[in-house]
């Protein structure tokens, strides 16, 4: 806030208003002042008087007035004449927001296979490329499971991308059913806390029971609050939404670069619109050929390689606080909240907020922080590991969400058709456990939640590649838990002409943490330069 407070303010002072500079008189102005640049130069004598202003007499006053006012005269047409040369125009529909921003709300239809049944708002930034001349298209960002806006992220993290604002606009956006895009809103603080207390490793009936009950009353919030938009918010929807902001540019075709579960968006755009995409980049690629329960079934085996990976850490390192048995204490550590959560203050660290910690704290740069909150609480202090399962989900100090956890259930219970009887997830056990002792259970009855959803999935989307669409670069970690390379390799497969560049490491996604894959992502969304196929990067991080 106090950021935005200052950027308005210095807004604000740097704006005389829309009647300054009057153009005639900035035209005699400069053309007074190229008259005097063009004279020719005379050589000054060798010692002269110093001409003094002295403003405290009339004449003086007016002639620094003057002064002032010619200056600020050749400035504001300079500025006039950089601002037209370099920033790209204000497309019809946008406004300025804010610093260098530009915000547009944009109507398109609540259900795309009935046009005429009311519409809703996409809300989008941009922030226009800063050399017009050499502009070559916007740049959308899709950033995954609605839990972070489009638009604050695009506003906190532009720096992050200012290699390619010179010629590139870029544009974030909130998908429909969050932040300022109709979004699904369903539990208050207290009500999402009281979801996330209840334990997903069901391993008897009354666990069963109380998941069952807390899913379907999950399904009624959401269906009594925001009944009208659940049926609508499927990605295949917001890759249309995405084209809807395209054509509110003026342009005719779009740059994406996709992260995580926003790569699906990007896969179903390509398939819908081939046409219209410059380039674009999937990092972290989602499988849509896999079950929701396949996908965590991969996704239990991708955080217990990430897991033996830390613990192995642990043991050779020598300042690690949980000692020469990592394993063991975890374990113990994990029992003993599953048998009564760890009173913390006013609040309990139960069994599923701390493996939620532990998921957190399985990205490599995390591995310190998880290994100091685990010997805390494994000597009872459960402080440090709550902190990181609230940063996890999103928690605030004040207890509300920055997370919006109802619409991730809302968006990919639409995407990914899950069975609808408990049995089929009953029969999961044995795969689970295999994939993972610790996580395998937590996550065998997670995609339950869907077959209480009030709204009913479409067919599944498959990444097709349709004529007409240029070659897509997937980016692929070897151990990224959450986006399993196995997936990017088969979506490598399925979208013809795409090339998958791989970064050796651990950790989600690999644009963040590897300077070779940065290098070679700018390149080809720059300048179409694609990498070799079969190039391999190493983390910038060791693990």
């Amino acid at each position: 806030m106090a950021e935005e407070s200052l950027r308005r303010s210095l807004d604000a002072a740097f704006d005389p208003g829309p009647d300054f500079p009057d153009p005639r008189l900035l035209s005699r102005t400069m053309a007074t002042l190229a008259e005097v640049e063009s004279a020719p130069t005379k050589r000054a004598p060798a010692r002269r008087t110093p001409i003094v202003l002295e403003p405290t007499t009339r004449g003086g006053r007016l002639v620094a007035a003057a002064l002032i006012v010619l200056l600020l005269l050749a400035a504001a047409g300079a500025f006039i004449a950089v601002q037209h040369y370099f920033v790209s125009p204000i497309p019809a529909g946008w406004r300025a927001c804010g610093g260098s921003f530009q915000c547009a709300d944009v109507s398109v239809p609540l259900d795309y296979t009935n046009p005429g049944a009311g519409s809703i708002t996409i809300a989008a930034v941009r922030k226009p490329a800063t050399d017009a001349s050499h502009r070559i298209g916007a740049l959308a960002l899709s950033l995954g499971l609605p839990v972070v806006s489009g638009i604050d992220y695009l506003r906190d993290n532009s720096v992050l991308y200012d290699k390619f604002n010179s010629r590139l606009d870029l544009i974030g956006f909130d998908v429909r059913g969050t932040g300022r895009s109709a979004p699904v809103r369903c539990l208050t603080g207290p009500e999402t806390d009281a979801i996330n207390q209840v334990d997903t490793v069901l391993d008897d009936a009354r666990e069963k029971q109380l998941f069952i009950e807390s899913a379907i009353a999950h399904a009624q919030a959401c269906e009594q609050t925001s009944g009208r938009i659940l049926p609508f918010v499927d990605t295949a929807s917001a890759a249309r939404d995405l084209d809807a902001i395209r054509r509110s540019l003026g342009d005719s075709q779009l740059t994406i670069m996709a992260f995580g579960y926003g790569t699906l968006l990007g896969e179903i755009y390509a398939r819908l619109f081939p046409s219209h995409l410059r380039a674009m980049v999937l990092d972290g690629v989602y499988d849509p050929s896999l079950s929701a329960t396949d996908a965590w079934l991969r996704r239990a085996a991708g955080y217990e390689e990430s897991l033996q990976a830390f613990l192995a850490d642990c043991r050779d390192f020598a300042g690690c606080e949980l000692g020469s048995d990592p394993a063991a204490k975890l374990n113990a550590l994990l029992r003993r909240v599953d048998e009564a959560p760890m009173t913390v203050g006013s609040r309990t660290l139960s069994h599923r907020l701390a493996i939620s910690a532990v998921l957190l704290g399985l990205e490599p740069d995390n591995w310190r922080r998880l290994d100091a909150a685990l010997s805390e609480a494994a000597g009872g202090d459960g402080k440090a590991l709550l902190a990181m399962a609230d940063e996890y989900y999103g928690r605030q100090p004040d207890g509300s969400y920055s997370f919006n956890g109802d619409a991730v259930a809302a968006v990919t219970c639409l995407d990914q058709p899950a069975p609808k009887d408990v049995s089929a997830y009953d029969q999961l056990g044995p795969a689970m456990a295999a994939a993972s002792p610790t996580f395998g259970p937590a996550f065998q009855y997670v995609a339950l939640q869907c077959a209480y959803w009030p709204a009913q999935p479409g067919p599944r989307a498959q990444p097709q590649s349709a004529g007409g669409v240029p070659p897509i670069l997937l980016v692929g970690a070897t151990h990224d838990p959450g986006w399993s390379y196995a997936g990017a390799k088969g979506v490598n497969r399925q979208l013809p002409g795409s090339v998958l560049l791989t970064r050796d490491g651990y950790g989600t996604l690999s644009y963040p943490r590897s300077g070779c894959v940065r290098v070679a992502v700018d390149a080809y969304l720059l300048r179409l330069s694609m990498p070799a196929s079969g190039t391999v990067c190493a983390s910038d991080y060791p693990a």
